[in-house]
């Protein structure tokens, strides 16, 4: 018998503290999963899992993905009724220098995590994919319907694949999975190696932002309180498995605010919660950048009843008060 605790893995990350702190919130057991790399600062991850650990629901695992025997008692042991899987290698510079970290926690960690699933009987798998799918799609807004076999990255090729993957497992073993392409996190405890966190950096201590495309690009900033509210969601919303004649029981669904703005517009707002100016660089476009990203989330709304609520200015107020207050400043 399952234990009813929910697998969250990558619960020392950013979207993955988020949702672990209000799936506990909502009175559920949660086991969360990370392996403390350092792609960015450990220190961070740390001081969000210190929050977790306060919570008597939540237990902690440190394993790495790839580790096939560790992730296979795991799931075992606790035969989790419903998976959160958040946990990735991230980041599509990185990914143009350092391929097998991809390979390793993305492809292969992916599969793990699915075996798991499989053999130990697990109801609902929602899993982390990403806008960058969309590769250097110019309809706008993107899609689910969209074509996304023309990924720019590595890393978008990998979430890719995690897509086809989960499909070929739903299919094969009726294992119910939904993927959410999300645009463009942003928040409270966020990641430092994603823009916002950058520009704040720069801004306060007088250096200067790089500006790709000289800063005409536009991105759906999303606020990691809406991301949560529709994985706390959707982690009961199971699809329906109708038999093999109606298909796999698979979803995907785009995670975005629906209205892009543009990186000029969140450094002026950015500078005005900082009252400071910033000092900008403006340079072409990056290897693997795409210029705009824009999330059709009609089928979520239609879903799940979900509404982004969280302007660009509200997010940016609460990511500065968290951002002095965790760098006490």
């Amino acid at each position: 018998m399952s234990d009813q605790s929910i697998l969250v893995t990558g619960a020392a990350g950013f979207i993955g503290f988020h949702v672990s702190r209000a799936l506990l919130a909502a009175g559920r057991t949660v086991v969360g999963l990370d392996n403390l790399n350092s792609y960015y600062d450990p220190a961070l991850k740390q001081a969000r899992l210190k929050i977790l650990r306060g919570e008597p629901r939540f237990g902690f695992e440190q394993i790495n993905l790839a580790d096939r025997a560790s992730i296979e008692r795991l799931f075992a042991k606790h035969r989790f009724p419903r998976v959160v899987h958040l946990a990735a290698q991230a980041g599509v510079r990185h990914s143009i220098d350092h391929p097998h970290d991809y390979a390793d926690a993305n492809l292969e960690g992916f599969l793990n995590v699915l075996e798991g699933c499989r053999h130990h009987g697990c109801g609902h798998l929602v899993y982390a994919s990403s806008s960058s799918v969309y590769g250097a799609n110019t309809k706008l807004p993107f899609s689910v319907d969209d074509k996304t076999d023309q990924p720019i990255s590595l890393y978008a090729a990998t979430k890719k694949a995690n897509e086809l993957i989960a499909h070929s497992y739903s299919h094969l073993y009726r294992l119910p999975a939904t993927g959410l392409r999300f645009f463009t996190i942003y928040g409270p405890w966020g990641r430092p190696d994603m823009a916002i966190f950058i520009f704040t950096r720069a801004i306060l201590s007088g250096t200067p932002i790089s500006l790709f495309n000289h800063g005409r690009m536009r991105r759906d900033f999303t606020f990691v309180d809406d991301v949560t509210r529709v994985v706390s969601r959707l982690v009961d919303q199971v699809p329906v498995d109708g038999g093999p004649a109606a298909g796999a029981p698979a979803k995907i669904y785009n995670v975005g605010n629906n209205h892009p703005e543009e990186l000029t517009h969140v450094v002026a707002v950015l500078e005005q919660e900082l009252g400071r100016p910033a000092v900008r660089e403006m340079l072409p476009m990056q290897p693997g950048d795409v210029t705009e990203t824009f999330a059709d989330v009609a089928e979520l709304m239609r879903d799940t009843g979900f509404r982004p609520q969280t302007s660009i200015e509200d997010g940016l107020r609460a990511f500065v008060a968290w951002y002095r207050d965790y760098h006490r400043i």
